[in-house]
């Protein structure tokens, strides 16, 4: 007689084992089953499992409602179970291992390893050994030497189709057509990337030869033997195993036992420097068994992944471009092109983010005078072509001294100095960018560029703010935070047109202080201390400009 054992599965517990010793075995909902899952799935009385007169372990439906899956097919009668058959009720899945008994049959005597069962092989060996094609192959010289070349050329054609694929899509759907073509036991193909180049592999795309429950299910991993595929990736070798049930490699992976895999392949994707993924299949009936020194459908394999390594790099490296091209326009958006071009050198990005980060600064606020009153006079289209072209003049003088724009509100410029890199003489920096502004509009001015004279009025405060990228998944901007912003934005309102007001903050930190006279002390709303505010002054110079 023998004895069965079941391995349940269940998600989201621990794997356990039930024996099976009685002649009959009953699996439901019901506490008085032999096997009670407390499942709605699952019918008060779901399957039975029965020894019958011939002395084989069968199973039957007992009419529930959702059935009796073996093998991935619902059972209509009673049908013999085997060893590594797989069981579903429900939502429960159930590996079958039958035991033969001890009093019945004699002890076997343990098998030795054989190694055909699991295939660990380095994955340049077996580039070389598909191309080489050993002598033994064939028994002819000429004949070997002709199949090398046949190989040689087959995989130029692999390769030339593989460069031709622009997007990682393409790249799979050639490697998809090549691997169901050539290994016909693959049931499934996976294609896993290191793509933020961390050492954690991403499921890229996947495939799947016929209509497989959740197999064609491009982010669903369930089915992709993680452990194995890390192992794969870390030591860059080759597996093959002929029968994932038995391989201890295996365990604890679910798909192993849900979908009754039989036997699994993964290769690297190497080149010469580095591994950038994994190219994992797997089979649902048993991959033939071969000798670890010659096995042709693992060296083909590891041979294919070679070179969908170079293609998967290329990609790697044209998103990394596309990525850089981004984030240098939507930095060059906020910072001087030299700014830019040192914070790409340094790498100062994270995630394509600014880190916030807190820093000495000074915050300049440059607001046009009497604007709104002039909005009045013009038309949509002619307000939107004089902010344009106002901010495009005025930006030139804040980039020109290293200065990173902060945002427009309205009709004012919001700028800064000091970040995100380092500028001892960020307040002399913010004094020059101002009297820039103030100048280029005097001669803007006086060349009738606008339909109306236009008058700004600017404020500098410094010290310490915070500033960075600041805001969710959808939308972030890189701006400056602080009491010290607040300050400026305050001081804005009491500078006299075509002026420009400092407090004594950046006064302190200017190198040369000509030109400001102190005005006294103010208080603002919000601010809990007098700020001492010093003026510019070119009042008569901007006079002679604007009438």
């Amino acid at each position: 007689m023998t004895e069965l054992q079941l391995r349940i599965h269940i998600e989201g517990k621990p794997e356990s084992t039930v024996r099976v010793a009685q002649d009959e075995f009953i699996i439901g909902r019901l506490p008085e089953c032999d096997l009670c899952l407390p499942f709605s799935e699952i019918s008060r009385q779901h399957s039975r499992i029965y020894h019958n007169p011939q002395g084989h372990w069968q199973i039957e439906d007992l009419g529930s409602t959702n059935g009796t899956i073996l093998n991935q097919q619902e059972l209509n009668q009673a049908h013999p179970l085997t060893s590594r058959d797989v069981i579903q009720v429900g939502n429960v899945f159930l590996g079958v291992h039958i035991l033969e008994s001890r009093r019945s049959q004699p002890p076997k005597p343990p098998e030795p390893n054989s190694p055909g069962q699991t295939i660990l092989r380095n994955a340049e060996e077996l580039q070389r050994q598909w191309i080489k094609v050993e002598d033994s192959d064939e028994g002819d010289t000429q004949t070997t030497h002709q199949r090398a070349i046949s190989r040689l050329k087959y995989l130029v054609e692999i390769a030339k189709d593989l460069n031709s694929a622009e997007s990682l899509e393409a790249i799979f759907e050639q490697v998809q057509a090549v691997v169901f073509r050539e290994l016909t036991n693959i049931q499934r193909l996976a294609l896993l990337v290191d793509v933020e180049g961390n050492g954690h592999l991403k499921l890229m795309d996947a495939a799947a030869r016929n209509e497989l429950p959740d197999a064609t299910s491009t982010y669903s991993n369930s089915w992709i033997g993680r452990s194995i595929c890390e192992k794969v990736f870390r030591e860059k070798v080759a597996i093959k195993s002929v029968d994932a049930q038995q391989d201890k490699r295996f365990e604890g992976e679910q798909s192993i036992l849900v979908k009754g895999i039989r036997g699994a392949l993964a290769v690297p994707l190497w080149d010469t420097n580095k591994v950038v993924g994994v190219l994992y299949a797997d089979a649902n009936l048993t991959l033939k068994g071969s000798d670890a020194s010659n096995d042709e459908d693992l060296s083909f394999f590891s041979t294919l992944a070679n070179l969908v390594a170079y293609s998967v790099q290329r990609w790697l490296l044209t998103q990394k471009l596309q990525g850089e091209a981004k984030i240098r326009q939507q930095l060059e958006r906020y910072h001087s092109p030299s700014v830019v071009q040192q914070l790409m050198a340094v790498g100062a990005l994270e995630n394509g983010r600014i880190k916030p980060i807190e820093a000495d600064m000074s915050i300049i606020f440059a607001d046009l005078v009497g604007f709104s009153e002039m909005s009045e006079r013009m038309t949509p289209s002619g307000i939107s072509e004089l902010l344009n072209r106002f901010f495009e003049e005025m930006l030139q003088s804040v980039f020109a001294v290293g200065g990173t724009l902060d945002k427009f509100i309205g009709d004012c410029i919001m700028a800064f100095f000091g970040a995100p890199e380092p500028q001892m003489d960020h307040a002399d920096r913010a004094v020059r960018a101002a009297m820039g502004m103030l100048d280029r509009l005097d001669r803007l001015n006086a060349n009738k560029v606008w339909p109306e004279p236009l008058q700004l009025r600017i404020a500098i405060n410094s010290g310490r703010a915070v500033v960075g990228d600041v805001g969710s998944e959808q939308r972030v901007d890189y701006t400056v935070l602080g009491g010290t912003v607040n300050v400026a934005a305050r001081m804005e309102g009491i500078c006299p047109p075509s002026e420009c007001v400092i407090s004594e903050a950046t006064y302190r930190r200017l190198r040369h202080r000509e030109g400001f006279i102190l005005t006294g002390e103010h208080r603002f709303k919000g601010i809990d201390r007098p700020i001492k505010v010093f003026q510019s002054q070119r009042r008569d110079s901007s006079d002679r400009h604007v009438s």
